[in-house]
């Protein structure tokens, strides 16, 4: 690790800002009005006092996402068998990215009832929304089993939830980014252990933060009836994409994890060249259809293995 960072944080590149008052400057920058505050998640009682001081200072508080983890340092590797990692994998995964996204969501809930009551009168008003992040580690196996549990804890949850906070008019949600390209991964390409970590994934395919940034925003301006009924539901980032018709920052939709277009070039054609020793033609990478499998089928048998590609 560098000097001055903390143990157990990710490297980023050098001269980063990742500051939460350079994000509150850039929400200002545009067009909101953004406010730095420090939170450690993984302290208990933190997030309480936050929110606190949200509803008191703003009165109203109209959504809450939850996208905090901490991405565990094991001697095993993060794709390790679950008996072979210790307990420090679970609390790692599942401390601050399931157990401290209750607490939030616990904290939050009071003070968005009450904002829901403030919007009765208008029945066309988005309602308050909890947004959790999770990924498609909820849907089928990734990295490892305490990373699946805790993904898969996270989706019931905003299920659970959404059966709770309907009759208050209170939305919930479940967002599945695709592979994206954050500054710790990035410098993981430059750092030479993205491969091993990823399982060769091509991270120049991946989605920007601000493709879920759009996902949560197109969210947040549903009308009352239409984002209740999406209640509790997962939402896939690319997928609402295609949906809604808004574009990453490059001005491309990239195809979502479950789509052909996305899995056939990152796991069936390595696999076919590897086995043949000739490359799949171009004719073929190029045309790959963008058909989405059903979630029973996504989610059914055994992963790919990652040294088999």
């Amino acid at each position: 690790r560098k000097p001055g960072r903390p143990k157990g944080q990710r490297p980023v590149a050098d001269g980063l800002d990742c500051t939460v008052e350079s994000a509150a400057e850039q929400v200002t920058q545009r067009g909101g009005r953004g406010y730095g505050m420090i939170c450690d998640l993984s302290q208990d009682g933190e997030i309480e006092r936050v929110l606190e001081q949200v509803y008191r200072e703003q009165g109203r508080l109209d959504i809450l996402v939850c996208s905090a983890y901490t991405t565990p340092n094991s001697s095993d590797g993060l794709r390790g068998e679950f008996w072979k990692q210790g307990l420090e994998m679970w609390d790692a995964v599942n401390g601050v990215g399931l157990r401290q996204v209750y607490a939030a969501c616990r904290a939050a809930s009071p003070y968005m009832i009450e904002t829901a009551e403030k919007l009765l009168s208008s029945s066309s008003s988005p309602p308050p929304l909890i947004c959790l992040v999770s990924s498609f580690g909820g849907k089928s196996y990734t990295f490892n089993v305490p990373y699946g549990v805790g993904k898969a804890g996270v989706d019931r949850m905003a299920v659970d939830m959404s059966y709770q906070l309907k009759k208050y008019g209170v939305a919930t949600t479940s967002l599945y980014p695709g592979l994206v390209r954050t500054e710790a991964n990035l410098q993981m390409v430059v750092d030479g252990t993205w491969d091993e970590a990823s399982g060769n994934l091509d991270l120049d395919q991946g989605e920007s933060p601000e493709f879920s940034g759009r996902a949560v925003v197109q969210l947040a301006s549903l009308d009352k009836e239409a984002m209740m009924a999406r209640s509790g539901h997962v939402e896939v980032v690319a997928e609402m994409a295609k949906e809604f018709g808004f574009t990453d920052i490059d001005g491309k939709q990239p195809p979502s994890i479950r789509s052909l277009r996305y899995l056939l070039p990152n796991f069936v054609f390595p696999q076919v060249e590897k086995e043949s020793g000739k490359p799949v033609p171009d004719w073929i990478k190029n045309n790959v259809p963008d058909i989405l499998l059903p979630w029973s089928t996504f989610s059914a048998g055994p992963p790919p293995e990652a040294d088999s590609r």
